[in-house]
C-alpha cells in the first residue's frame, strides 16, 4: 500500500481541514510489569514445557498497521483506524 507523505484531512484540534504528514507508528518495547507478561513468566519459569502449542500454519497475511497523522498548523498527533497491508510505503507527492 502507498501513501503519500502529507495529505489533507480534518484536524480535531484546530477543528478544520488542514494538510496532515504521515508517519508509520513503530511498536514500544513491552512493558514486564503487565499482568499478561507477569503470568507468562511465571508460567513458563522453572522445568516444563512451553504453556501452549504454537500454531501451525496460522500466520495471517497481512499485518496491521497505526498510521499518526501530525497536523502542520497545530503540529498535534491523532490517528485513524488500524489498517490491514501486506507491504506499506511513504510515496514522495
Amino acid at each position: 500500500m502507498k501513501l503519500p507523505k502529507k495529505v489533507k484531512r480534518y484536524c480535531p484540534y484546530c477543528k478544520k481541514h488542514t494538510i496532515h504528514e504521515i508517519e508509520k507508528v513503530k511498536k514500544s518495547k513491552a512493558s514486564e510489569l503487565k499482568a499478561g507478561q507477569r503470568r507468562f513468566r511465571r508460567v513458563t519459569r522453572g522445568y516444563g514445557g512451553f504453556p501452549r502449542p504454537k500454531p501451525k500454519d496460522r500466520e495471517k497475511t497481512s499485518k496491521r498497521l497505526a498510521i499518526r497523522f501530525k497536523c502542520t498548523e497545530c503540529g498535534k498527533k491523532h490517528h485513524a483506524p488500524t489498517i490491514r497491508a501486506k507491504k506499506f510505503e511513504l510515496a514522495e507527492a
